[in-house]
């Protein structure tokens, strides 16, 4: 299986999750930068964290712009894994590969720490490796993490079982406490209807290994190595 890494002008996880990749899961892994447009022979594209371009207008306003998200549109059409982590969540919502928006968090501020989060759907490729209500605690590094969507939006995610992270306690609690920015409903991630798409504002490369503190976001890579695997 071929990963492949997105590299935007002012992406600043890119690298973290390169290595993650290659090695922590022994897997191949290349850049592509973001005028590239041919993502032929790749099985998961990853756009990762960062300041793309500034984040002037909005985060992943401008990025959605960039020639390799047509690519990356018709890749996830095709039934390509494509996961956004915080910026590159950002970039799928304003690219409308996934619905809703982000606001600035409710304390107006950069937020920076561990947080919890519980696993709503196991049965994804994102998810595969956990089970049902397991929290995984895993960092954010964000200004804009504030999930919004109107109640239509929010009812069809929750129904068609496509919220896939939420913010919580250590036992597993939803409390509003435990929402570090906001969002509605406590969603720390989402996934399109084909469930190929995933984004989650969480790093789980930051928290891979041991010596970060945490390796609970290895279960998302690992659910994706076997994911990939079962389709082989």
């Amino acid at each position: 299986m071929k990963f492949g890494v997105v590299i935007f002008p002012g992406s600043n996880c890119d690298m973290d999750s390169f290595y993650v990749i290659k090695e922590v899961l022994k897997e191949e892994v290349e850049y592509i930068w973001h005028q590239d447009t041919d993502l032929e022979g790749f099985d998961c594209i990853i756009l990762p964290g960062g300041f793309s371009y500034g984040d002037y207008l909005r985060c992943g306003a401008i990025a959605r712009f960039s020639p390799v998200m047509s690519a990356v549109r018709d890749f996830a059409s095709k039934g390509g894994l494509v996961i956004g982590i915080c910026n590159g969540f950002q970039i799928l919502l304003e690219a409308g590969m996934l619905p809703g928006a982000m606001l600035r968090n409710t304390s107006l501020r950069f937020i920076c720490k561990f947080v919890n989060v519980r696993v709503e759907n196991d049965q994804t490729p994102w998810t595969n490796h956990a089970h049902k209500g397991m929290v995984l605690r895993i960092p954010i590094a964000h200004n804009e993490g504030n999930y919004t969507a109107d109640e239509e939006t929010i009812r069809r995610l929750e129904g068609e079982g496509r919220v896939i992270l939420r913010y919580c306690d250590e036992k597993g609690e939803v409390t509003p406490e435990s929402n570090p920015n906001g969002a509605m409903q406590n969603i720390a991630g989402i996934c399109n209807r084909e469930f190929n798409v995933f984004g989650l504002m969480p790093h789980p490369e930051r928290s891979s290994e041991d010596i970060l503190g945490s390796t609970d976001g290895k279960v998302i890579w690992d659910s994706v190595v076997e994911y990939l695997n079962q389709k082989a």
